[in-house]
């Protein structure tokens, strides 16, 4: 019969305990997603949306965003990458982390796809005369020559290369990929 009492107690206390316990647990973060053995938690995509918010909602180009210090220099002034840092919730540490992985996804596109793109002349000497001589005169400005030009064409033209190969891998890659979505709908 004691026994019997010992336990009625313990159990009384382990459910109060319990009940605590419960009351005070709070989730912290949420897995939205498995990717074969790689977990994407909802803090991730916040960070990133959070981030997104502070480029003002538009993708940014390779060379926009080779350094922090380039991305600043994108912002009017030091005031408004400050503002636009505190609307869109991010400490200093999450930009440049952000950043910092920007650049080894770009330097790994660039080292794993660049040495496959091939340029014909003939695209060079396409480029200039349907993009570059255009733009220069909607702008009133004379053309460059095409021996000026034609560096920058041919690496503009090379990153359009990495660029579509990038895309075709990734599409590929999806394919052979086991996602799995843990959280529908994105919580802000």
């Amino acid at each position: 019969m004691r026994d019997l009492a010992i336990r009625g107690v313990l159990f009384a206390a382990l459910m109060a305990i319990t009940s605590v316990c419960l009351v005070a647990q709070e989730v912290v973060d949420r897995i939205v997603a498995h990717v074969e053995n790689d977990v994407i938690l909802l803090s991730d995509i916040r960070a990133l949306s959070r981030y997104q918010q502070f480029l003002d909602g538009k993708p940014e180009t390779d060379a926009q965003i080779r350094s922090l210090s380039g991305l600043r220099s994108s912002f009017i002034s030091e005031q408004e990458y400050e503002a636009r840092r505190k609307q869109a919730s991010l400490a200093e540490p999450d930009i440049r982390a952000m950043v910092s992985s920007q650049l080894y996804l770009s330097n790994y596109l660039d080292s794993r796809f660049r040495p496959a793109v091939q340029i014909d002349p003939k695209d060079v000497a396409g480029f200039y005369q349907t993009a570059v001589v255009p733009r220069a005169k909607a702008r009133g400005e004379e053309p460059p020559s095409l021996d000026a030009a034609r560096d920058s064409i041919q690496e503009a033209l090379i990153q359009n290369g990495i660029n579509h190969q990038a895309e075709q891998w990734l599409k590929e890659s999806r394919l052979r990929l086991h996602i799995e979505k843990s959280l529908e709908e994105e919580a802000k």
